[in-house]
């Protein structure tokens, strides 16, 4: 038997124990073969004391460095000698990042529970967010201590950011894609090699948040993702709004030539001059893709690759797969927060400049944080009369309730409201919608004043579902409102990934939650005192449907 104390020095130390010898007991470190060869891990302890196999830092695609840079992941089958997984990889480059990063970063973590005879898990692969330039699967952004009070096995992941994954040209030197096809390599691993980790690969479940909710919502009509998973989880992400995906970004590869002292023109040229420069200054160079602020929030689109005969994560536009009877249907939850990227709104009105710019000249700047596509002007001027009354834009509780609404409907609202509703209709799977509507001690934002959470952010879910030792304490097992969520919350990822509901096997007394279907819109209200509720924020979205309709019923 794995003793406490020793698990809890593997926590405190952050690091592997191969071997600990105390109290008259060796404690030997657990490792395991897989069909790519073996692998040795590390021991935690979930927030309830069960022991767990940490497997962190597993490479499942070669390095992406060097010629490989910019070109689709290659797949690790066999590894050349025994794999350390006794601590956290790199992340993949990025600026602002308190961990170690590295361009060889395509890494992956495997947490499952100790040897106990179990086989057959459900497997949950959890997708980060941040914008597809920010974030990774690390234990300190995407802990397993929560979760892993469940019989399931836990994986988490990084992917290519920025222009080292997403860089896109439209032709064959950079068809684009590069990190949604680093999810694939993952996944690929996953089914290869979850089975030894006690994992089932017919019942894996891909969870993603924001950037990684859209990956997985892409992965449902991506003809390179089909089979390799069989229920679907999108936080707060959709790639289904106002944005228009494109066939091609080049005119960001250029911007990158131009902010790392490279020729923007011909291609071959660019290209070979970007496999030359430091990974470093990749991450660093992010601020020069922003406009004012923090916006805009989205910039690395997934782009509908034009056929060079490479293998494409996207063969068509998503719609289109859709209309096709093409989607890979799967039991779905979808969600998003009671007021998302309301914070936005005081970054913007505590700052003269961005204050002045967005007020003096609406039309022009409001397509940037609102991520408006051209033409624009009308699009603007409705979204004005709608959210502010016509009323003019100060500094005041009015405005900055008003804009912290349209930067949450503009960002996330709008495009989760539209996925849910996608697939309520278009799937032959049950679909369910939530609405997470709880503040508890921490949040993602805090009033500067008070130090106290004032609203549902995004992200803030995550907070129940992972551990996030790099910015808040562990939640202990208590009677706590906030304790009670981590369980709610992971009860639902659970029994999802489990049976494909999220609602308990027994639930004697407790009210259900219903799939959403076309004609009665049910969601759950997840809150202190969770209810079913209909027709979320419609009211709201409705001004964003007639500015960009769609035919919803596509099949």
């Amino acid at each position: 038997m794995v003793r406490a104390g020793f698990l809890y020095v593997c926590l405190l130390l952050a690091s592997g124990c191969s071997r600990v010898t105390g109290g008259g007991e060796d404690v030997q470190a657990p490792s395991v073969k897989t069909p790519a060869g073996w692998i040795t891990g590390s021991w935690m302890t979930s927030r309830r004391g069960r022991a767990i196999q940490a497997y962190r830092g597993i490479r499942y695609a070669e390095p992406p460095t060097g010629d490989l840079r910019f070109r689709p992941p290659v797949l690790i089958r066999q590894y050349a000698e025994a794999v350390d997984a006794t601590a956290d990889g790199p992340a993949c480059p990025q600026p602002d990042i308190r961990v170690e990063q590295r361009e060889d970063c395509l890494r992956l973590n495997v947490y499952t529970a100790a040897n106990n005879g179990s086989k057959g898990r459900p497997v949950v692969v959890y997708v980060h967010p941040g914008g597809f330039y920010s974030v990774t699967g690390r234990s300190e952004f995407a802990g397993p201590h929560y979760l892993l009070d469940h019989d399931l096995v836990l994986v988490t992941i990084n992917y290519r950011l920025g222009s080292l994954g997403f860089l896109s040209m439209g032709n064959e030197l950079a068809p684009g894609n590069n990190g949604f096809k680093d999810q694939v390599a993952a996944l690929r691993w996953v089914r290869r090699n979850i089975a030894s980790f006690g994992g089932d690969p017919e019942l894996v479940t891909i969870a993603g948040y924001s950037a990684g909710a859209i990956s997985v919502a892409l992965h449902m009509v991506s003809p390179m993702s089909r089979g390799l998973f069989h229920r679907a989880v999108s936080m707060s992400g959709s790639p289904y709004c106002q944005v228009k995906i494109p066939q091609h970004q080049r005119h960001l590869a250029e911007k990158q030539a131009r902010l790392l002292d490279c020729p923007t023109d011909p291609p071959a040229q660019l290209l070979h001059c970007l496999r030359t420069v430091p990974w470093q200054k990749f991450g660093d160079s992010l601020n020069g893709f922003r406009d004012y602020s923090i916006d805009p929030i989205l910039i690395w689109l997934p782009v509908v690759e034009q056929d060079f005969g490479q293998e494409r994560f996207l063969e068509q536009h998503p719609l289109d797969v859709i209309k096709m009877g093409k989607l890979y249907s799967v039991p779905y939850i979808v969600s998003q927060t009671r007021d998302e990227f309301f914070w936005e709104a005081f970054l913007v009105l505590n700052n003269s400049t961005y204050f002045n710019r967005l007020t003096s000249n609406w039309v022009e700047a409001a397509p940037i944080p609102f991520l408006l596509p051209e033409p624009s002007e009308h699009a603007a001027n409705k979204l004005k009369k709608v959210y502010f009354n016509d009323k003019p834009l100060l500094n005041n509780s009015e405005t900055a309730r008003a804009l912290g609404m349209l930067y949450g409907d503009s960002v996330i609202g709008f495009g989760a409201h539209r996925l849910a509703n996608l697939m309520s209709q278009n799937s032959a799977e049950p679909v369910f919608y939530y609405e997470f509507d709880y503040i508890g001690n921490n949040s993602h934002y805090r009033d500067p004043v008070s130090h106290k959470p004032v609203g549902v952010a995004h992200h803030d879910e995550l907070i129940y579902l992972f551990s996030l030792s790099i910015a808040f304490p562990d939640i202990g097992v208590s009677s706590s409102p906030d304790s009670v969520m981590v369980d709610k919350l992971t009860s639902i990822m659970y029994n999802f990934a489990l049976t494909g509901d999220p609602n308990p096997v027994r639930d004697a007394g407790v009210q259900r939650w219903p799939a959403m279907t076309p004609q009665t819109r049910s969601y759950l209200r997840l809150a202190r005192q969770s209810s079913v509720q209909t027709n979320l924020f419609e009211d709201r979205f409705r001004v964003w449907e007639d500015l960009y309709p769609i035919d919803y019923k596509l099949v």
